[in-house]
This record gives C-alpha cells, structure tokens and sequence, in this order.
C-alpha cells in the first residue's frame, strides 16, 4: 500500500486546517473585549461551557503518543490496555465530585497557587518549578517527536523536521490567542478526532470481516477478532507462573491484573486528571455547575476512546497474524507494535487518508497548545508575577504569558530537532509514563490529605513529595537486587534482559502507600488542626439530580465493559 496522500486527502486535510485556523480567529475576535485580563487569557473567563470543557480535556489528553502507543498496546497486549481509559473514566466521577468544588472555592488558576494556601509557599516554589521541567522536557518534547514521527510515517518521504515545525507553529498560533481559542477550538479537533478515528475503526474490522470472507460487515469482523485472537480480549492478566513464556510476563509487567487495581491505576489517573494543571485549567474558570458537567461529559467520551485507539492495534494484530501485514514487517522479520495505527491507516481509501490524517494531527496539536499554556500559565502567574515582577499589570502578564508560549515551543523543538533526550530510545508513551509516574505517588498523597485531613501540615507535604520520588526510584529500579525478586510487598519477574522487575503499576501503588505512612506520621507530630487546613463547608460535594443521572450511566456501562470482557 501506499503511504502518498492525493488530490482529495490533501483537500480534506486542507479543509480542516483552514476550518479551524478560521473558527480560532472568529473566536478570537469576538471575544477579544480585553485580552489584557490574566483571568481572561488564562482561564478564559469563566466563559467556556460544559461541551467545550469536556471536548478540551479529551483533545488535549489523546495525541500522539495514545494513537501510537495505545494502539501498539492493543497488538500485543489486548483490552486490558483500555484500563487507563476506563479507569480514567471513573477517576473524573471523583474529580468532578471532591476536587472541582474545592479548586473553585479556593479560586486558584493555578496548581501551585493551591498548595501555597494549604501548605507553604516552598512547597508551592518547588512545584511549579519541578512542573515547568517536567511540562517542557518531558511532554512537550515526546508530543512533538511522536507526532511528527507518526504524521511522517503516513505521508511518506523524509519530511520530519518540516512537520515538527508545522505542528509546533500551528500549536502557537492557537495558544497566543488565550484559553477560549484553545477550548473553543478543542470542539473542532475532539470532532475531527472522533470522526477520523471512527473511521479508521470502521475500515479496521470492515478488514478483517473481509479477510475471514464475511463481506463488508464490521459486527461481524469484531465477532471474527474475538475468535480468532481470544487472548486479546481479557481485562485482567493472571500472575505468570514458573513456566509463563517471557512475552506473557511482559504483558503482565504493563498491565498486572488484579493488582494494579489496589492502588497503581488510581495514583497514576488521580495525578493526571485531578492533579494536572495541563488538564484542570479547562474547568478552573467556571462556575461549578458548567466545570461538573464539562468534566463528566469528559468521563462519558473515556469510554469512546479505546474504540478509536485500541481497536485498530487489535485488528494489525490478527491481520499480521493472518498473513495481511508483511508488508509492514521491520527488517528484522518482525512486525513493530507501534506501526500498528499506521499499517491500517494505508488501507484507507482516498479522503479518508486526509481525514484520519487530520485526526491524528488534530490531537497532537490540541495536545501541543494544551501543555504550552499550561506552561505559560504556571510560570507567568506562579513564578514572574510572585518573584520576578510583583507589580506587573495585568496587561504586562499577558505579554510575558505569550512570550513564554513561543520560548517553551523553541526549547522543545531545540531538544526533539536530533532526539537530544533519547526519547526513540525509549518510546515515547514509555518515556511520558516513565518520568511523570514517578513523582505521581507523592503529588497525589499531598493533595489527597491536604484536601481531606486537616492535621497534614507543610513540613509532611514536602517530606511527601521527595518520599514518594526517593521511593519510587527504589521500587522501580533496586528493590528486587536488594530484596529478592519475590516478597511479602511484591512479585519481580523476569524482564527478558537478565533482571527482574516490578510491574510498574505495582511499584506506584505501594510508594503511594508508604508515602502516605509518612505524611501521616509527621503529621501527627504536629498541631491537631493545621492553621492553613481547608474549611469544607456541609453541601460542597451535593451533586445535582442531572449530574447523579450521568455518574450512573457511566458506572454502570463501565460495569458492562468488564463483565463482558473479565
């Protein structure tokens, strides 16, 4: 198959650049009453509704590294992966309910602007710093690598470089417009997303059934993957035993099973859909009807995505089983999990090669100006406004809010330009999860107790932070060489490279734990009640009649999705 785009692919993908670079500026101009206002530029006034909310956190959350690495996982791991969705799912219940309704009382734009009220300005300093590292040289960069990487692997030829700069431009020129071009035009891209992974899913098991000489029937192609790769359709992995082959105990160091439900895959979706600027700014300007609603709509559209970015990596995998991928095969003779999405994009017909195309360029770059204003936000309002320039005007904070957007864009671009940070070595989902879950346990331990215990205090909230880092570091890299590789805490097992390791998820879970074990206990040295404690007044987590009616359909279809694949 061919990879070269044609007359009508590059006019589907030139209508949607065109449609939403044109819908940007009309928002842009009609709402353009002041710009000079950090709570208008930043938090978009309080004026995005629920649907442009919801939309917003969808699109900046799915990009590259989803449409590669999750449907890379789908080929070799299955349904379990849909784990992160579907938990993620559940997780934004939460978020809505407890977290939403303390972040609005406390009226915060930012994340460190949170932990300075309950905690301390250093811990608040040490934050804010530690995120701008993290959002610039880990996020920003896989983002940007990963998608130009896909996008060149779709059109074909050696044009990386262009397209890194392509993406990151169009990126910018979102973002300098402020919060409501971003949210507003999230609506665009999570619908062009949605329509273009829908039909990459459609064309995937339209294959397969053809492939099995079923005609053109998609039920009966998914019905004909269940068949003939039953494997992959199992939520939960059993622990591997004495003689579990190596590519198993792979899979079960991804996805433990029943054990990266105890802790690992809460930590790790609390920290980014409860804990994450990049993510909680979308909501941090509305009342909290329109943020609640914006957020469930969220969870609701989890559900949808392992359809749009797992399906397709489950259906390369039967059709490279059955002899319908070589093609695609790595000179090494074996097929490489990440090509998986764009093996079956080359099937595509023409014009909806551009449409896919357009999908997949429409969550890199919603996901792109997502992380730049996040990064924007927290440096201008966190860092210039409170220790470079305390008398900065509101005008002033704007400027310094555009000019970090474009700086943060040329430093990513500068470190991904010849993969300066390794990231191909790794893989990029691998190198997102494996810099950003390591701090997750003690981010999550110092929000969840200082929202909800009003005896922690900042001394335990810092201790928490380097605990759960130091012990994240243990667990992931030396715990099985020190304590052997099986444990009262802990199962390690082979990783094909001569050690053995922890899965992952498991090492989350119980640094998490010890974190809190911690924070607990320097609390409790000090005063029973800690004077910056939060005052949670009775009421603050009522849910509305609508609201209770939406949780219950998400339970209960999440409910469905695991009796039926278990």
């Amino acid at each position: 198959m061919q990879n070269a785009l044609n007359f009508l692919d590059l006019a589907v993908f030139l209508f949607y650049l065109v449609g939403v670079s044109a819908y940007g500026y009309y928002v842009y101009r009609s709402k353009q009453k002041a710009q000079v206002d950090t709570k208008d530029y930043f938090l978009a006034e309080g004026s995005l509704t629920w649907w442009a909310i919801g939309a917003s956190m969808i699109a900046s959350n799915i990009s590259a590294e989803q449409f590669i690495g999750m449907s890379g996982s789908g080929f070799t791991v299955g349904v379990a992966v849909a784990a992160y969705e579907w938990v993620a799912a559940i997780v934004l219940i939460f978020v809505a309910v407890f977290f939403m309704p303390i972040y609005l009382k406390q009226k915060i734009y930012t994340m460190p602007q949170f932990l300075e009220q309950r905690y301390n300005a250093a811990l608040s300093l040490i934050m804010s710093i530690f995120w701008l590292f993290l959002y610039v040289l880990v996020n920003l960069t896989a983002i940007l690598y990963l998608g130009a990487l896909a996008i060149n692997n779709i059109v074909g030829g050696d044009s990386f470089h262009l397209i890194m700069l392509a993406l990151a431009v169009f990126a910018v020129v979102i973002t300098l417009g402020g919060m409501k071009v971003v949210g507003y035009t999230d609506v665009i891209q999570v619908a062009v997303l949605l329509l273009g992974g829908l039909a990459t899913s459609y064309l995937a098991l339209t294959l397969v059934s053809q492939k099995f000489g079923l005609g053109n029937n998609v039920v009966a192609g998914f019905g004909a993957m269940m068949r003939d790769a039953g494997d992959h359709f199992h939520m939960i992995f059993e622990k591997p035993g004495p003689e579990a082959p190596q590519p198993y105990i792979n899979k079960y160091l991804a996805l433990p099973g029943l054990a990266m439900y105890a802790a690992g895959q809460w930590v790790a979706n609390l920290n980014y859909w409860g804990c994450n600027q990049y993510i909680t700014q979308r909501a941090l300007g509305a009342d909290l009807p329109t943020a609640r609603n914006g957020i469930l709509f969220a969870g609701f559209l989890k559900l949808i995505m392992p359809v749009i970015v797992m399906l397709p990596g489950i259906a390369a995998y039967v059709l490279h089983k059955n002899g319908s991928l070589q093609a695609e095969m790595a000179s090494s003779g074996s097929f490489n999990a990440d090509n998986a999405y764009s093996a079956i994009l080359t099937f595509l017909p023409n014009g909806l090669k551009g449409l896919s195309l357009a999908a997949l360029t429409a969550a890199i770059v919603a996901s792109l100006a997502g992380k730049v204003n996040s990064i924007s936000t927290i440096f201008t309002l966190d860092i210039y406004k409170r220790y470079l320039n305390k008398d900065a005007s509101e005008q002033k904070l704007v400027v310094v809010g555009r000019l970090v957007v474009a700086l943060a864009m040329v430093l990513a671009i500068a470190l991904t330009w010849k993969d300066l940070l390794g990231i191909s070595g790794e893989g990029g989902f691998t190198y997102i999860q494996k810099y950003t879950g390591f701090i997750s346990p003690g981010i999550v331990a110092v929000f969840l107790l200082g929202m909800f215990w009003k005896r922690t205090t900042g001394t335990a909230a810092i201790a928490g932070i380097l605990a759960g880092f130091l012990l994240s570091v243990v667990f992931n890299q030396y715990a099985p060489a020190w304590f052997g590789p099986e444990t009262l805490l802990y199962s390690a097992f082979p990783n094909g490279h001569g050690g053995y390791e922890i899965p992952f998820l498991v090492c989350m879970g119980w640094s998490f734990f010890f974190t809190v074990v911690l924070m607990v206990a320097l609390s409790l040295a000090g005063p029973a009640i800690n004077p910056k404690a939060l005052d949670l007044p009775r009421g603050l987590f009522n849910v509305s009649p609508q609201n209770t009616a939406l949780i219950a359909i998400i339970l209960l279809l999440i409910t469905a999705l695991y009796v039926k694949f278990w």
